[in-house]
């Protein structure tokens, strides 16, 4: 059997050592979390495993295991090792998050992982910045129980999934709104989806990326889900509404820029469309209105309009990105409509 250590060591009375069978007592146990913790620090993710001999009188040859409704023995393990391995975040990914930051994107950290990997990985790739310490880190630097620090002090927040299932909406929505850098560990599909929303309440426009089965009720709750399309699985593909083709976060962003460009070359060429055609139709509200005798013909309209109008509104959408562009908050979907009203 494989999985979370914390969860294998629960599950195990005996450990596997030097080639014998002993029996795991806490000294072994907490050296075992030790080592956990601290390949967990450096960025690793930590596998346990374990193993039970089985009497063949009871599970012969071809025994049906049933792992929905186990029909064989879940505890009194035999502990065998720990396994870290690394994945390491693609170069791009620190930018790319440096970048939604400058543009005002809130980048959340949702995982499986253990709060003490995920933490590394959210610090070596800039989601939580140097400097900006959790509750926890401030209660270390001050030598005092976790309990005594004010919560609202700390701008980081790593939130394991334990947590999250003994806190309200009420609750969840202090920790997103408080919080610049947040980072959610070993929380399960349904917290995932919990998350999203908590986000939504608060006005947000939610963008999740995820390639596992586990990631679809959120990618579907989602406003954008984003999932992969190399390591993504079917079902995730059919849950979000677009696939990264080569699976990197850094795409989103450039997403992101080119589609603010797109919104600002349209609101541009709207501008100048009105510009000009308003100066156009004067004339024939005037003429309407006044009797005022019409100075410029139909034909006369419409050459102006080829000659003066179509050229620079089509060139307009061409335009290259202003240099603020990822650098201004995303705009308001109630309030910032593609032609505003000024007052």
């Amino acid at each position: 059997m494989k999985g979370a250590p914390e969860r294998i060591l629960d599950r195990c009375s005996t450990i596997f050592i030097g080639g014998k069978e002993k029996l795991l007592d806490e000294e072994m146990k907490e050296a075992f979390n030790n080592a956990y913790l601290e390949l967990g620090g450096l960025g690793e993710r930590v596998l346990g495993f374990c193993d039970l001999m089985l009497p063949s009188d009871k599970f012969p040859l071809g025994f049906k295991f049933d792992c929905d409704d186990p029909n064989f023995p879940l505890t009194g393990m035999r502990f065998v090792g720990l396994m870290s391995m690394i994945d390491p975040p693609r170069a791009a990914v620190p930018d790319a998050v440096a970048k939604c930051r400058s543009a005002g994107i809130k980048v959340i950290m949702v995982t499986g992982d253990h709060p003490i990997t995920a933490k590394a990985i959210a610090k070596s790739v800039g989601i939580i910045s140097e400097g900006n310490e959790t509750v926890e880190d401030i209660a270390q630097r001050l030598n005092i129980p976790v309990s005594e620090v004010n919560p609202r002090e700390a701008k980081a927040a790593v939130v394991h999934g334990t947590e999250l299932r003994d806190v309200g909406a009420e609750q969840l929505d202090e920790i997103l709104r408080y919080h610049t850098e947040i980072v959610f560990a070993r929380t399960s599909p349904q917290q995932k989806l919990i998350i999203v929303e908590g986000c939504q309440r608060m006005g947000a426009i939610v963008a999740v990326t995820g390639d596992g089965v586990n990631d679809s009720p959120a990618l579907k709750k989602a406003d954008i889900g984003v999932a992969m399309g190399i390591a993504g699985s079917d079902v995730s593909k059919q849950a979000a509404d677009m696939i990264l083709l080569d699976d990197n976060f850094a795409s989103i962003v450039t997403g992101v820029e080119e589609g603010r460009l797109i919104f600002d070359n349209l609101k541009k060429s709207i501008a100048y469309t009105l510009t000009s055609n308003i100066p156009e139709i004067s004339p024939f509200l005037a003429f309407i209105l006044l009797d005022i005798p019409l100075p410029l013909g139909t034909v006369t309209i419409l050459c102006i309009d080829l000659g003066t109008d179509m050229v620079p509104a089509i060139s307009l959408a061409y335009e290259e990105a202003e240099s603020d562009i990822m650098k201004r908050p995303p705009r308001d979907p109630q309030n910032d409509s593609l032609v505003n009203a000024r007052y």
